[in-house]
C-alpha cells in the first residue's frame, strides 16, 4: 500500500510539472485558503493551502473516517448501540440534544454527524470507539500523520474550541483526509442525504451542505462554521467519470464559501479529463540472468488512471524504457524501468515499472544442475 501511494505521488508530480504554465488562471477566491484534489490524491490547484486554520465541523470527516475504518476492520458494527455520556450530551452548537444514557445505533449516529453535524454524536462515537474522547483524539492525530498531514492538530472529535485549545488544519490536509474518506463508499450513504430522521422519525435532520441541491454531481462531504473559523467546506463532486474534492477554509460568508467551492470544482471539470496510460507496449515479464526463475513478471501500479489537461489529451505517445535483461537477485517492488507518456517531446507523466515478484540468484548447486541440464540436452 505504501509503495502504491509513493507511485501515485510520483505520477501526480510528473503531471503537474508539465501543466504548471499551461492552465488558465483560477480566478480570485474569497477564502483564506483552498485546494482542489482528485479522489486519487492528485493535486490540481492550491491557494495558500498549508496555512493552519480552524476547520470547525469539517473536523468530523476524520471522526467519520476512523469510524468507518473500525467498521471495515470488524471492530464495531453499524448496528452497535452507542450510549450517550453526560460529557457527550453537554456539547453545544449543532446537536441532536442527546440525553445521558440514551442509545442510538452507530448508523444513526453517523447519519446525525454527516447530515446534521451533531457535535454530541461525534463525541459519543469517539467514546464508543476509543473509550474516551482524549484517546480518540490521539488516534485522529496519528491517522492524520499517516496520511501526510503536516499542519493538523486535532483537539476533539467535533471541531469546537476546547478548553482554550483549537483544532488546526490546512486546506491541503483536509483534502488528503477527504481522499481517504472517499475510499469508503459507505460514506456516501450519509453525505448525500438531503433530509432524514432518527429516533423512529421523531427527530428531523436536514443536511447542512446546501450545495447538494445547488451543484450538479455533489456527493458531500462536510461543512463547518464557527465565528473564529469562518465558513469552511470539503465539497466532493462526480462528473464525467471523475471525482474532485474542493476544500475551502475561512470564507467570509456562507455564500462566498459556496462560490469558492463551486469555482474550484468548475475549474477542475473544465480543464482536466481522465486519462488511462496505454501500457499495451509493456511486456508482461523480463528475462533474469542467473536467477532461480528465468523471468520476472512486471507491474505498473498506480497507472490505472490520472487526470490530465484536456488540451494535451490528444496525440499522446507512449515510450517504454526497459533493459533487455535483469541480473539476479531481483527484489519484489524493485524499479526496473519506466513508461513515459509524451506530448511531442514533453514528458507529461512517468509510470514506474517494478518487479511483481522476487527472484533469488542461483547458488552453486543451482548453477551445477543448470550446467548438467545443458550438457544432457546436448
Amino acid at each position: 500500500m505504501m509503495m502504491k501511494k509513493m507511485l501515485c505521488a510520483l505520477l501526480c508530480s510528473a503531471i503537474l510539472a508539465g501543466q504548471a504554465f499551461a492552465l488558465p488562471a483560477m480566478g480570485e477566491l474569497s477564502a483564506k485558503s483552498a485546494a482542489l484534489y482528485d479522489s486519487s490524491g492528485q493535486m490540481l490547484y492550491e491557494y495558500n493551502a498549508d496555512e493552519p486554520l480552524q476547520p470547525a465541523s469539517v473536523t468530523k470527516i476524520m471522526t467519520m473516517l476512523l469510524a468507518l475504518e473500525a467498521v471495515d476492520r470488524g471492530e464495531v458494527s453499524l448496528d452497535d448501540m452507542v450510549t450517550g455520556s453526560a460529557y457527550a450530551a453537554s456539547m453545544g452548537g449543532t446537536q441532536i440534544w442527546l440525553k445521558e444514557g440514551e442509545q442510538l445505533s452507530l448508523n444513526d449516529m453517523m447519519k446525525a454527524i454527516a447530515v446534521g453535524s451533531a457535535n454530541d454524536c461525534a463525541v459519543a462515537v469517539a467514546e464508543h470507539l476509543a473509550g474516551t474522547e482524549a484517546a480518540f483524539v490521539e488516534r485522529m492525530n496519528a491517522r492524520a500523520a499517516e496520511l501526510g498531514c503536516q499542519n493538523t492538530t486535532f483537539v476533539n472529535a467535533n471541531g469546537l474550541d476546547h478548553d482554550g485549545q483549537k483544532t488546526l488544519t490546512s486546506a491541503r490536509d483536509l483534502a488528503l483526509i477527504s481522499v481517504e474518506l472517499l475510499k469508503h463508499p459507505k460514506i456516501l450513504d450519509y453525505t448525500t442525504i438531503w433530509m432524514d430522521s432518527i429516533r423512529d422519525g421523531a427527530f428531523q435532520l436536514a443536511n447542512t451542505n446546501k450545495m447538494l441541491k445547488s451543484y450538479q454531481g455533489l456527493i458531500g462531504l462536510k461543512t463547518g462554521y464557527i465565528s473564529e473559523a469562518g465558513f469552511c467546506i470539503s465539497a466532493a463532486a462526480q462528473r464525467d467519470g471523475m471525482t474532485l474534492i474542493a476544500t475551502v477554509m475561512a470564507a467570509p460568508t456562507k455564500e462566498q464559501r459556496t462560490a469558492d467551492a463551486s469555482a474550484l470544482l468548475n475549474y477542475g471539470f473544465a480543464n482536466f479529463t481522465k486519462y488511462v496510460p496505454d501500457l499495451s507496449g509493456l511486456p508482461s515479464a523480463l528475462p533474469v540472468t542467473l536467477g532461480k526463475s528465468e523471468t520476472v513478471p512486471l507491474t505498473a501500479d498506480g497507472a490505472d488512471s490520472v487526470l490530465i489537461e484536456k488540451e494535451k489529451a490528444g496525440g499522446l505517445t507512449t515510450q517504454v524504457n526497459l533493459p533487455e535483461t535483469l541480473d539476479a537477485p531481483v527484489q519484489k517492488g524493485q524499479k526496473v524501468g519506466e513508461v513515459q507518456v509524451l506530448s511531442g517531446s514533453d514528458v507529461l507523466l512517468t509510470v514506474p515499472v517494478t518487479a511483481a515478484e522476487a527472484v533469488d540468484a542461483m547458488g552453486v548447486g543451482d548453477l551445477f544442475r543448470s550446467f548438467l541440464r545443458v550438457v544432457l540436452m546436448k
